[in-house]
């Protein structure tokens, strides 16, 4: 298990990402699978920063789970932010042309194609969010 826990501000991303990318390939992570997993720490992270404790900031922690499982990576973010679960958000018609879609919902819908698990508790003050990837 490896984690990191930076302020949820957007300029952390890039850290974020490489920290993760570096974990990643410590696991023989293959590169388009890494790349999926970049655009979906994108999304999480971007949501927590602009999000989670407006107007204030607070902190993130993201951890890899990887090795319990032989080929499965798992993601996991977690906050102190408000309460909230972008697994209850509903889905946008993504057969609606962008300027007729209403704004949000895309990100998380994006995560949850790209995942092959994605599940969400909220557990003694902290949001969760689980990410699983088979590799």
């Amino acid at each position: 298990m490896k984690e990191l826990t930076v302020k949820a501000e957007i300029e952390n991303i890039e850290t974020v990402t490489d920290q993760v990318n570096s974990w990643l390939e410590e696991i023989g992570c293959p590169k388009k699978k890494q790349m999926e997993i970049d655009i979906v720490i994108d999304e999480i992270f971007s949501n927590i920063s602009k999000y989670a404790y407006e107007p204030e900031t607070g902190m993130v922690t993201v951890r890899l789970e990887a090795g319990k499982d032989p080929g499965v990576a798992m993601l996991v973010f977690r906050d102190q932010g408000k309460q909230y679960d972008p697994l209850h958000v509903k889905e946008p018609d993504i057969t609606l042309s962008a300027d007729k879609r209403p704004v949000g919902g895309l990100g998380i819908f994006l995560v949850k194609k790209i995942m092959d698990e994605v599940r969400y508790e909220y557990k003694d003050g902290h949001n969760v969010l689980y990410l699983k990837k088979y590799l």
